[in-house]
Order: C-alpha cells, then structure tokens, then sequence
C-alpha cells in the first residue's frame, strides 16, 4: 500500500518543463478494413521488453553455474525473475491498447484481434513444446549425468511453499501416470496448462503463455471500458488493492502447499490485474501525449528512484528474509505500481541516435516472447552438449564411455554460458523472423 500511495503521489507532482521529447519511429499497422494504421514505435518499450525475456532466461539458468553464488548479490538480482514476468504482462496491457485503439475504440472487431494474436502465439508454442519433449528425450537418451539418466517428460514438481518442500525435497517430485501425461498434452494443445495450479510440465515458461491466451481473450471486452475511465490513477489504485487480496487470503489462513502456491503463480485471473494496469497505464499515458505534456527531469528521476528502490527492497524481502509472507506479496501485487512506472518511464524514453539500433530494436523486442518459450529447452540441450563436446576434444582418442563419463565430471564455465545466452538471443530472433511471421502470414491468409 505504501508503494502505491508513492507512485500516485509522484504521478500528481506538477508538470514541468519539457526534458524528454519523443521522436519516434513511426510504423505502419494493417487495420480490420485493409488500411494502413500509423501508429508511433516505443524505442524504450522494445528496449523493455527485449531485456524483459533475456532477465528470464537468466533468472532459469543462472542456478546451473555455481559461479553465481559466489557474488551474492548477483544471485539475489538474478532471482527476482518474478519481477520480470508480471512487469512483461502490464507491458503487454499497454502495447496491446496501443496498437488497437484508436481515440478509445478499437480498430477491429475482436475476431479478426483473437486470430491475430492466436497466430502470433501459437506457432510459438507448439514449436516450444514438440522441443522441449525432444530435447528431454534426447537427454535420456545420451544419458550423460547428472540430469540425462532422469530426463523424462514425464517428470513434475509439485508447486509448494511449505517447509517440508525444502527440508523433504523427494516428497514434492511426482511422475505423471499415462491418464496425467495425456491430460497435461491435451492441455498443452489447448494453451490452458497455466490452469493446471499443482505442477508445471514440459516447458515451465509456456504458462505465461498460456496466460497471455487469457489475457486475449478478455482484451476486446475489458480494454474498451478501462480506456473510457476519468479517474485513471483512483483505478489503477483499486486494481493494486484487488490484486493484493488473493496472497493477503492465502497469508490470514496460512495456505503454504497446493494447490495455492501454484494459483498465485499463474492463475490466470489472479494475474489479470497486471494486464489490466497496462491498459490503463497506456490511457494515463495518452492522456498526457495529447494535451502536450512531457516528462520533466524531476518527476522522471523520481519515479526512477522510486522503481531502484521498489527492485531493491523486493529483491532484500524475498531473499533476505525468512518470513514466507513475502513472496506471495512480491509476486502478486507489492512490486505493481513499481512496474507501472517502469513501463510509463520506458514508454518516454527518446528512440537512439544509432540507426542500427533504430532499425533493430524492434527485431529484439519482437523475439522476446520467442525467448521466453524457448531458452529452457536450449539450455537443456546446451548443458547436454557442452560438457560432451569439452570431453571429446580433451580425449579426441577417446570412445563414447569416456566421453560420457567424463562429460558428467565436466563444470559448466561461464565463458560457455555467454555463448549460450548470444546463441539463445541469435536463434529466437530467426526463429521470430523466419518461422514465426511467416508462420502467421499464412495462417491469416486463410482465416480472415
């Protein structure tokens, strides 16, 4: 509460001199009737969104390197994925009424908006998901320890904060029965895994995903009546208070286990009011674009500060403190009207002088949600063939048993893990190019 009455303290400051100016790029957007729509690029926002997915990918793999826990507070910056995940869905609120509306009333019907979408995050997904179930076969397969020899699909985490889960970790490891796997690949198919609040299968990260679909679908209906509201702040203050019911509920009645760790984690509907302050975060924005204001040094270092200081102090609460009342806190809705401001800042910051990065900044945020889907099955097949590849040039006279065995006893090297994050950034942005909008362009063609 006291973060919320600061950022709508720092938002009611008086406006000052111009200090920021936009100078955007502008790009063209097809509209339902076949038209053109003009609309401005974000510079900061494809900045954001591009740093959003890499921070993820970090946040899943950096664990793997034992490097990292010798520079604590780098783990510590390095856990606070969860900062990252809900600020790409306030995010997505904004562009999304962005690039749709025009004067409060969206450019399309939503059917043509649904297949939109759908054929942008679909061929995402399922690519992700027939992936990530390779890559795990192919780890069984090889069987190069530690992780090859129990590599399955099959295998689940139940989601938990109950101590037991860390004093009695094998208690909380399941592996799915024909009836589960089935019901979990059917889910999958269907992009409703996020509603699955016991365990995550196959590709952890496709819940958000999942949620996103979610978010979609409520967009046509909910983004109309949010853009016409006045007072926009008094609502993003109730929606901040809305979204801190369900973790303040599961703290009251000590709800640690499943199934309401995984509920707070990605149901879909306790998520909604981050997409929902994007939204209404784009109208603040608009609001203040249309009648000339621009963002004054004062207010903008302000609200920098604000969003240090929000990173800072989540990040100490949820790795410095034992009390297990702030994670569910953190993760939904204390950090909000922080990651409010940072996309509000981003969406004010000036596009580059560099042309190249005027004209690649929109690839790199466009491979975000690519990165997001696809960074844990490419880092499954890294850690598998990086020690294997390491072992057989140290032994080129070596056979496969002792390239095996070697490859088990082999650490990870940072050096290695650079390489992986570039090649990773490398693949998802061909991959977004190369299959995923084409991908899309032949679907449209035939459904609308």
């Amino acid at each position: 509460m006291l973060f919320q009455v600061i950022f709508l303290s720092i938002c009611q400051l008086e406006m000052g001199y111009p200090a920021i100016y936009i100078n955007r790029l502008r790009i063209d957007v097809p509209s339902g009737g076949g038209k053109m729509n003009t609309k401005p690029r974000f510079s900061g926002l494809e900045w954001l969104r591009f740093s959003l997915g890499v921070f993820v990918m970090i946040y899943h793999t950096a664990p793997s390197y034992p490097q990292f826990g010798r520079v604590p507070w780098l783990k510590d910056i390095a856990s606070m994925g969860l900062f990252a995940t809900s600020t790409f869905f306030v995010l997505s609120g904004f562009l999304l009424a962005h690039v749709y509306f025009n004067r409060n009333q969206m450019r399309e019907p939503a059917r043509s908006f649904w297949l939109k979408r759908l054929c942008n995050l679909y061929p995402i997904h399922i690519v992700a998901l027939g992936v990530s179930i390779l890559v795990l076969l192919l780890m069984q397969h090889l069987s190069i320890p530690p992780d090859g020899p129990v590599a399955t699909p099959r295998f689940v985490v139940y989601d938990t904060h109950d101590i037991s889960g860390q004093t009695n970790p094998e208690r909380y490891r399941h592996y799915m029965s024909d009836k589960e796997l089935g019901l979990n690949a059917l889910l999958q198919l269907l992009m409703l895994q996020a509603w699955n609040p016991l365990y995550l299968t196959f590709n952890a990260p496709l819940w958000s995903l999942s949620t996103l679909c979610f978010f979609y679908l409520i967009f046509p209906y909910a983004a109309p009546k949010l853009l016409r509201i006045d007072h926009v702040k008094l609502a993003i203050a109730v929606l901040c208070l809305i979204y801190l019911l369900p973790p303040l509920y599961v703290i009251f009645h000590a709800f640690w286990g499943i199934p309401w760790t995984g509920l707070l984690h990605r149901f879909p509907p306790f998520r909604l009011p981050e997409f929902l302050c994007g939204i209404l975060c784009y109208s603040l924005f608009s609001r203040e674009r249309e009648r000339g204001y621009r963002l004054s040094d004062r207010r903008g270092t302000m609200l920098w500060v604000f969003v240090l200081c929000c990173f800072i102090a989540g990040t100490w609460l949820y790795t410095q403190r034992p009390e297990r009342i702030w994670y569910p806190l953190l993760h939904n809705g204390l950090l909000l009207p922080s990651q409010l401001a940072l996309v509000y800042l981003c969406a004010w910051l000036p596009d580059p002088a560099s042309a190249w990065l005027q004209r690649n900044l929109p690839r790199l945020g466009a491979s975000s949600l690519s990165i997001f889907a696809l960074h844990v099955p490419l880092f499954y097949l890294w850690i598998t063939l990086e020690p294997l590849l390491r072992s057989m040039v140290s032994d080129l006279h070596g056979n496969w048993q002792a390239w095996v065995s070697s490859a088990g006893d082999t650490a990870l090297s940072l050096t290695g893990y650079v390489v992986f994050i570039l090649m990773t950034v490398w693949i998802c942005l061909h991959f977004q190019e190369q299959f995923v909008a084409k991908m899309r362009r032949f679907m449209l063609r035939r459904v609308l």
